[in-house]
C-alpha cells in the first residue's frame, strides 16, 4: 500500500500526523465550511503563516507604478523627483526611498518607485503625514501627467533583505512571477538554494513578495553593467550546480513571469 504524505508544514509540534482517513474527513470539512466567517479566518492565519515563515517582517515595500503620458515625460520626471526625493529627505516622515527607475525595455513610459516603510504601524502614519504636508501638493502635479497609477505592498524575504544605496551604474532588471496560490514556501526554499548558487556570479539588489495589491506575486531586482553583461551573467549562472533545479522549480510553482529592464532616475538612491 503506497504511503500518505503530509508535509510536516501543515501542523504545529504538538498536532498529531492524521491518518489518510482522517485527513480525507478533515477536508470534507474544510469544503463545507469553505466561504464561511470561520474558513475565511483559517485562510487569513495561513496566509499570516506562510509571511512569517519566509518574511523579514521589519519592513513593508510599498511598489508604486506610474504609467505616465509620452508626451509628459520630461515634466514627470521634474514632478516626481520634487515629491519622492523630498519624502524621503524629511526625517519626520520615516520613509526610505529604496529606489526609482524609468522602464526602458517592457512597458515604455512606465516609472516604478520603492518605499520601505517601519512595516504596517509605519506606512499607516507615514501616508497621513505625507497628506497633510506641503509634499501633498507636489504629488497633486504628478497626477495628470499619468495615464494609470497603482500600487501593491510588499514584504522582503527573510533571505535576501534590499540592498542599501549605491552607484554602480548600468541597468535593473525587475523580473516579476505570478505563483499559484499555496506555493509561496515551495518558491522561497527552491530560491533561497538558487541565490546561493548564484552569489559567486551575482546576487539580486532584493527579493519581495507581495502582500495587498496583487496578490501571489514575487519580485526580484537585478542590476547588470549592461544587457551584454546579463547576457554573459546568465550564461555563467545556467553552469552553475543548483541553479537549473531552481529554474525548473520556477516552472512548476509559477503562472505567469515577467521582465522589465529599467534605468535608475538621478535622484534614485539606488543606481
Amino acid at each position: 500500500m503506497a504511503a500518505t504524505i503530509v508535509s510536516p508544514l501543515l501542523f504545529t509540534r504538538s498536532a498529531p500526523v492524521l491518518s489518510a482517513q482522517a485527513w480525507g474527513i478533515a477536508k470534507s470539512v474544510k469544503s463545507i465550511l469553505h466561504g464561511s466567517p470561520t474558513a475565511k479566518h483559517e485562510g487569513e492565519l495561513e496566509t499570516q503563516q506562510h509571511s512569517r515563515l519566509v518574511g523579514r517582517g521589519k519592513y513593508i515595500h510599498s511598489f508604486e507604478t506610474h504609467r505616465v503620458k509620452p508626451d509628459s515625460l520630461d515634466a514627470y520626471k521634474k514632478a516626481a523627483e520634487k515629491f519622492y526625493a523630498g519624502v524621503a529627505a524629511d526625517p519626520s516622515f520615516h520613509v526610505k526611498l529604496t529606489g526609482s527607475w524609468e522602464t526602458v525595455v517592457g512597458e515604455l513610459d512606465t516609472f516604478v518607485h520603492i518605499l520601505e516603510y517601519e512595516n504596517y504601524g509605519g506606512y499607516d502614519q507615514s501616508t497621513q503625514l505625507i497628506r497633510r504636508s506641503r509634499y501633498n501638493d507636489a504629488f497633486q502635479e504628478i497626477l495628470p501627467l499619468l495615464s494609470s497609477r497603482s500600487s501593491q505592498l510588499c514584504q522582503e524575504f527573510a533571505f535576501l533583505p534590499s540592498s542599501p544605496p549605491r552607484e554602480k551604474g548600468g541597468i535593473f532588471e525587475l523580473r516579476s512571477y505570478t505563483l499559484r496560490p499555496g506555493k509561496l514556501l515551495e518558491w522561497e526554499i527552491a530560491w533561497r538554494s538558487g541565490i546561493d548558487a548564484r552569489r559567486n556570479t551575482i546576487s539580486p539588489v532584493g527579493a519581495w513578495f507581495s502582500q495587498v495589491g496583487r496578490l501571489h506575486q514575487v519580485h526580484h531586482l537585478w542590476q547588470y553593467d549592461s544587457m551584454e553583461a546579463r547576457k554573459e551573467k546568465r550564461e555563467t549562472a545556467w553552469r552553475t550546480p543548483g541553479w537549473s533545479d531552481t529554474v525548473m522549480k520556477t516552472g512548476d510553482v509559477a503562472m505567469f513571469m515577467d521582465t522589465s529592464i529599467m534605468e535608475a532616475l538621478p535622484f534614485s538612491p539606488l543606481k
